[in-house]
């Protein structure tokens, strides 16, 4: 993405106390590689509370995908302890971690990974199928999700009939559909023009406002920003935890930025 906003200094802050959504003590991963040994996190510990919009940073094997894959409930550390909602899933077995991942995440990806031949509706009622509630209240959630992020009118529309941005905003509401403790989000807009990503960035700081909490990887610094606190990665720790000073407002951006059509 095309730099759209200059970056905003960040400064040191201390950790919310709030009550906390997630809370890594220690967290180790190693990966054996045929004899090497890959230390990815190295003694990771950290608190997010509730509400806040964190975005993580760092090089390509900095350790952010391992911990996100962690933070998700899709790989277990090799040590330490991770508790999501006081609840304590670093020792799940795949069957509760799949469990814990359906009722408590909202997963959003890059590549949005939708069902080409699906409508927004059924692909928003996706993660609904794994739970016992009826059809009937399978539709209402999805519906009210896509009009969260301001899809109503395009329940009925396959992929292919809409945009890129369209596209990754039926992938945010697949993510809410299941009403998710924790919004996890892996360069959602690493496919999408500048204007596109920023009203991307609009949707997460609006749902944020509203008390969803949000982990956002990017590698874009002007994107981050848009969050309420960064991280940065580097050899598997976290070399900086700071809070965003003069963070912009996604909907004010938007009026300085030219449309499409423009």
């Amino acid at each position: 993405m095309n730099s759209t906003t200059a970056a905003k200094p960040i400064e040191s802050t201390p950790a919310s106390s709030e009550k906390c959504v997630i809370q890594i003590d220690d967290i180790h991963k190693y990966y054996e590689l045929g004899e090497t040994r890959v230390h990815a996190l190295r003694g990771v510990s950290l608190e997010i509370a509730r509400g806040e919009f964190v975005a993580i940073m760092g090089a390509s094997g900095s350790g952010k995908s391992t911990f996100m894959n962690i933070l998700g409930c899709l790989d277990k550390p090799s040590s330490g302890r991770y508790l999501l909602e006081d609840t304590d899933v670093s020792s799940h077995d795949k069957k509760a971690l799949a469990l814990i991942r359906n009722q408590k995440i909202g997963f959003v990806f890059q590549g949005f990974n939708l069902l080409a031949r699906t409508t927004a509706l059924e692909n928003t009622e996706l993660p609904t199928l794994y739970t016992k509630i009826d059809n009937s209240e399978r539709t209402r959630r999805a519906s009210e999700a896509l009009a969260m992020v301001g899809l109503a009118n395009r329940a009925h529309h396959f992929p292919s009939q809409m945009s890129g941005g369209q596209q990754q905003r039926v992938a945010i509401a697949r993510a809410l559909v299941n009403h998710p403790s924790i919004l996890l989000a892996d360069e959602p807009t690493g496919n999408l023009d500048s204007r596109t990503s920023v009203e991307i960035m609009e949707i997460f700081q609006k749902l944020n406002d509203k008390g969803l909490t949000i982990v956002l990887v990017t590698h874009e610094l002007d994107i981050a920003q848009f969050a309420k606190r960064v991280l940065v990665f580097r050899d598997g720790k976290i070399r900086k935890d700071d809070a965003v000073v003069n963070r912009p407002n996604a909907t004010e951006v938007l009026k300085t930025l030219p449309t499409l059509e423009d």
